[in-house]
């Protein structure tokens, strides 16, 4: 393994599949105003899903030394995420939300590794979290521009993190506890293809999204 600290190596070997999620058709459209909020509903819809793998895996892993550092109640986002569906979809929208296929296999992915592989969880929580507080607020911010949600109210919940007072110390300390995870060399290789692996699934629920509201020319 390199001599870098393992969160840099971490954020080098999965710069390429990050890239390719900045990319996506269906996000460069979403973001750049060309879908309606439709779009960005079913957008957090699926993202329901895959924080709630995340969230209840997680109960059984706080007392676990290599993933329950990592669980701070500040990061839970499905009490967010349900607040925001509330207001994008309306009453009764807990009767009308489903998982896309590629949202199944992430979600799966999910509960697989928190059962049975604490430092792969580690990885998909590090994909999934740290995401939210860099790029995330980009997605906020143009959610609240395009279609007139309130500024960090509901509808765009989900990236307001009232209990983080300084993000950038936050991210600084999770990196630390990154590069102290309590593990050898061979499993911090799988934990880095494992990282990869969730940018992958975190594509394909870009793609199938792709397939209901297509990229327009």
């Amino acid at each position: 393994m390199s001599t870098s600290p393992f969160s840099s190596v971490i954020r080098a070997a999965s710069q390429d599949r990050h890239t390719e999620a900045e990319q996506a058709p269906f996000m460069n459209d979403l973001l750049g105003g060309r879908f309606g909020m439709d779009a960005f509903a079913r957008y957090t819809e699926q993202l329901l899903f895959i924080y709630r793998a995340l969230e209840e895996s997680a109960a059984a892993l706080e007392g676990d030394p290599v993933a329950g550092p990592f669980l701070r109640p500040e990061l839970r986002r499905v009490a967010e995420l349900e607040r925001d569906l509330s207001r994008l979809l309306g009453e009764g929208w807990r009767d009308r939300v489903t998982p896309l296929p590629a949202t199944e296999r992430y979600a799966a992915r999910v509960r697989e590794v928190a059962a049975s592989w604490p430092a792969g969880y580690v990885a998909h929580h590090y994909t999934r979290y740290l995401g939210d507080l860099s790029g995330g607020q980009v997605i906020r911010r143009v959610a609240e521009r395009l279609w007139g949600l309130p500024s960090k109210g509901d509808g765009v919940r989900f990236y307001v993190f009232e209990d983080i007072g300084n993000p950038a110390a936050f991210k600084r300390a999770y990196r630390a506890r990154l590069d102290a995870l309590p593990v050898g060399e061979l499993e911090k290789r799988r934990v880095v293809e494992e990282c990869r692996s969730a940018f992958a699934l975190n594509n394909a629920v870009f793609t199938d999204l792709g397939t209901l509201f297509p990229a327009t020319a």
